[in-house]
């Protein structure tokens, strides 16, 4: 089919819940994709941080391949070598003892929160109120939702789940005057993406840590967007030094494959017993094959350390960007996770469709920020390319 044909049969026939791009992307290798029509784009989303090895990558699809033909599903009523093995592998190599599958980022969050108030419920204390960060973004489900602190999410479906608060983010002083006796969690992006990639203080996650010890309440990652190795390091978490007691990861977790999980350390996890949380489709065969693939490769292809130096190579390009046009107002991020603030007036939206035109993916958020999320092994020849393109339309900004 033409790009025409399948925009036809999507407008008929699929729930009319995105606002999307007039092509259809039918193939990916790589840093590139190509849609019905043939044409090539270099992507500089990966899906927006999920295919963070690129697309199609071949230790990934052979994983894919070779379970397909063993086993695709078998229910959670009997016990899965591959989720185990994943398992083991986000244990070992974060502060967690114990996780959690399912399918997705809001899934996660979802059991982040229910294990939350369940472990203060076991206890005794009956604590439910979870403190989030204002422009965050935990998911569309409706405790996600009802934790996200962003309005123009939520309009249209209150009333919302009862008992969240939201604070400013980077505010501790904020923090502190919020929390109270009945604080069972705070629960924060170490940094946030759909709001805007903002990034904290050296020393935020360390203030908010020390809030939630004095106060007793649980400390949650959401690490949906910037964890597997997104930063730089495999967790967010690692570059600021202060573990959670909860985290959540999807998107990058399983190379472009649905996958969620939740991480917690034993004692926190030990509330959660048989019949208190489940999905059917959490943690399957497949999915969690495709997983071990993912993080193998991320540890042992230098993807984390081409991560950090594409990185800082784009982010210095970038800077000089904002120092040659007087619109773009401050350039942040970490590692492969970078925004470029507009500054007012400036449609941020208006310039992703003049990179489309051009044949490159990139995209914005919170109206005025570009944001820049290719997969973790691009290149700096990919980077100047991306580059030319996006000066291109820059220059003709008014």
């Amino acid at each position: 089919m033409t790009n025409r044909e399948v925009i036809a049969l999507t407008e008929k026939h699929v729930a009319n819940t995105y606002g999307r791009f007039p092509v259809a992307i039918v193939r990916g290798q790589g840093r590139r994709v190509w849609d019905a029509d043939g044409r090539a784009y270099l992507d500089f989303t990966s899906g927006l941080a999920v295919c963070n090895l690129g697309h199609c990558h071949p230790n990934v699809v052979a994983a894919i391949k070779a379970q397909a033909e063993k086993l695709i599903h078998i229910s959670n009523l009997y016990h899965i070598e591959t989720q185990s093995e994943l398992a083991r592998l986000l244990t070992e190599n974060s502060f967690a003892d114990k996780a959690f599958f399912c399918n997705s980022g809001a899934e996660a969050n979802e059991a982040a929160i229910k294990l939350a108030r369940k472990y203060f419920s076991n206890k005794g204390e009956g604590r439910f109120q979870v403190i989030t960060m204002e422009k965050s973004f935990h998911g569309r489900t409706l405790a996600a939702l009802a934790a996200t602190g962003q309005k123009k999410f939520q309009a249209g479906f209150e009333p919302l789940l009862e008992k969240f608060t939201y604070v400013p983010f980077n505010d501790v002083p904020a923090l502190k005057a919020a929390v109270n006796g009945q604080t069972a969690a705070v629960m924060i992006e170490p940094i946030q993406g759909e709001g805007g990639v903002n990034v904290p203080s050296d020393e935020y996650l360390k203030g908010v840590k020390e809030v939630c010890k004095k106060a007793g309440a649980l400390l949650i990652y959401d690490e949906v967007q910037v964890g597997m190795g997104r930063t730089g390091t495999l967790f967010a978490y690692e570059n600021y030094n202060v573990a959670p007691d909860i985290m959540t990861l999807a998107k990058g977790l399983a190379g472009g494959v649905a996958i969620g999980a939740m991480l917690a350390t034993d004692e926190v996890a030990a509330a959660f017993t048989p019949g208190s949380h489940a999905s059917t489709f959490g943690g399957n065969p497949l999915a969690t094959a495709a997983g071990i693939a993912a993080i193998k490769t991320m540890l042992g292809e230098n993807v984390l350390d081409n991560c950090r130096k594409s990185g800082g190579y784009l982010f210095r390009k970038l800077e000089e960007l904002k120092s040659k046009y007087h619109f773009i107002k401050e350039v942040r991020g970490k590692g492969l996770i970078i925004g470029m603030e507009l500054a007012e007036g400036i449609k941020g939206g208006d310039i992703v469709k003049e990179c489309l035109g051009k044949g490159l993916l990139i995209n914005c958020v919170g109206d005025k920020t570009l944001r820049f999320i290719p997969a973790l092994t691009v290149t700096t020849e990919e980077i100047d390319e991306m580059l030319g393109t996006l000066e291109g339309v820059l220059a003709g900004v008014k």
